[in-house]
């Protein structure tokens, strides 16, 4: 298990093994979605972008 703060709040976010980039992770915390990312072979933690509702799509 890996540890990152939160971009958020700064809180430990708990980041299992087998986490998988595209993965969202949620800080314990404040709530705040993060999306697991891949940046130069080393796993980082973005904001997880908001979902739209489809209206009717």
């Amino acid at each position: 298990m890996k540890n990152a703060n939160c971009l958020v709040c700064q809180s430990a976010i708990e980041i299992e093994n087998d986490v998988f980039v595209g993965e969202i992770v949620e800080c314990s915390d404040c709530g705040e979605e993060h999306e697991v990312m891949e940046a130069n072979g080393l796993l980082t933690l973005e904001l997880a972008p908001e979902i739209e509702e489809s209206w009717g799509e």
